[in-house]
């Protein structure tokens, strides 16, 4: 049988198929394509379905070595693995410059979320240091790190030996304020972390932080810097930039914040509540990737290569002599003592994810903590702001999905004790206000 065209050209013309039979070829040419997709696929990923919402959102993060987890997350490809090839990583200037980010969100040019101070939950969500006080919902996903933060003193008292009693600053502060000379210790953002430990130490040792000295805010960057020039006298940042000072030998550690309080919960994986809810998946995935980096990070044959990688250029720039040794413990304090082989670490993971999962009752210490110096008000509610900002239900989700053995699955770590002995009981946060001498409150 042939066809012609107008132009002359004949043609074999195609044989006639009923509609059942050219159903039955689109059909097994459908399932031709779908074997050849699921096969291409990585195993598993087919099943999924459609994958997270996007492909990717901006993160930030601060020159801190607490901010490893999303470092290697994106260097290692395991937000790739996951389905977010287009996670951006993004350094900012200062936690203040993150806090400005977090509200623009990344529609806006942004951040929808990233490595923070963990109090800054709480102080977005209740609008406490938001612009003209305007909340901003954000959910705690996973704690980033255990311990690894320092409290550091100018070598103007080295000769005091200062370490986790600060009471011998006390005459030693008096003697330069009768001077006429300003006192100033500083930290990273007024109710964070930084903030609470260098107020605990300072209130410890018989110092009251709001009356006795000035604490001011200073870029963790900035810090070696700013001690070298002589404008402050005790400073309290994460890592590497106690260590950098100790080797440009400016001044020296009085004790690492894990000596404060042993384990304590330090940076967080932080969103805005509005991409969570959003984006379930894609937060799913964002945790799988960050979670994994966290167990490949917690190994310490692999402590190396993870100081070498975030001192690139491109995230830190600083020398790995500044980063690898406190993270493997082993700690140069300044002024002649040394400690090797300590659990003083830095936690990334810990045992069934322990130390990444976001205990509420460590959430509870930071609010009330932050009661305690005035930045909330005692009649706050503490329960219904960390149920309202805590997602431990999403950590746990993620943890069963990467089959985390042992994961917890409990709101509290129970009593915690510091180094002067103080407990603190989540279950009764204001008995723990009410035995501490110097505070804002009553």
């Amino acid at each position: 049988m042939t066809q012609s065209f107008k132009n002359g050209t004949k043609v074999a013309a195609l044989p006639k198929v009923d509609a059942g039979r050219r159903h039955f070829l689109q059909l097994s040419g459908t399932a031709a394509l779908f074997t050849a997709a699921k096969a291409a696929l990585p195993s598993g990923a087919f099943a999924q379905g459609t994958g997270p919402e996007v492909k990717g959102t901006r993160l930030g993060y601060i020159a801190l070595t607490d901010a490893s987890p999303l470092i290697i997350a994106k260097e290692k490809g395991l937000f790739a693995k996951h389905g977010l090839p287009d996670i951006d990583i993004a350094k900012q200037a200062s936690w203040g410059a993150t806090r400005d980010n977090m509200a623009l969100g990344f529609k806006n040019n942004g951040i929808d979320g990233g490595h923070i101070l963990r109090p800054k939950t709480h102080l977005y969500a209740t609008g406490k240091v938001m612009q003209n006080g305007q909340p901003l919902p954000m959910y705690t996903l996973l704690n980033l790190n255990e311990d690894g933060q320092a409290i550091s003193v100018s070598n103007e008292y080295k000769d005091l030996n200062v370490q986790k009693d600060a009471s011998p600053l006390k005459q030693a502060f008096e003697r330069k304020k009768a001077a006429g000379k300003e006192l100033t210790a500083a930290m990273t953002f007024p109710g964070g972390t930084h903030d609470l430990w260098i107020r605990y130490w300072l209130a410890a040792g018989g110092i009251d932080p709001d009356t006795e000295i000035k604490v001011i805010v200073v870029p963790p960057p900035q810090m070696v810097a700013n001690m070298k020039v002589g404008t402050m006298d005790c400073f309290c940042v994460g890592e590497p930039w106690n260590e950098q000072l100790v080797n440009q030998n400016i001044g020296y550690t009085a004790l690492t914040t894990g000596e404060l309080w042993a384990r304590h919960p330090e940076k967080i994986l932080g969103m805005r509540a509005d991409f969570v809810d959003a984006n379930p998946k894609a937060t799913q995935a964002i945790l799988m990737a960050v979670m994994e980096a966290q167990q490949w990070a917690d190994k310490m044959e692999n402590r190396q290569e993870l100081a070498e990688i975030v001192g690139k250029r491109q995230w830190f720039n600083v020398p790995v002599g500044d980063i690898n040794k406190r993270l493997l413990g082993d700690i140069n304090y300044g002024n002649g003592r040394e400690a090797k082989g300590t659990n003083l670490y830095m936690k990334f993971w810990g045992e069934g994810g322990a130390s990444s999962y976001p205990w509420k009752s460590l959430d509870t210490w930071f609010v009330t903590e932050n009661i305690r110096w005035g930045k909330f008000d005692p009649t706050i509610d503490i329960k219904a702001l960390v149920d309202k900002t805590n997602r431990a239900d999403l950590w746990r989700e993620a943890a069963k999905t990467l089959g985390a053995a042992g994961a917890p699955t409990a709101d509290s770590r129970g009593v915690e004790t510091f180094f002067d002995g103080t407990k603190f009981d989540p279950a009764a946060p204001l008995d723990y206000l009410k035995a501490l001498k110097i505070k804002r409150v009553a």
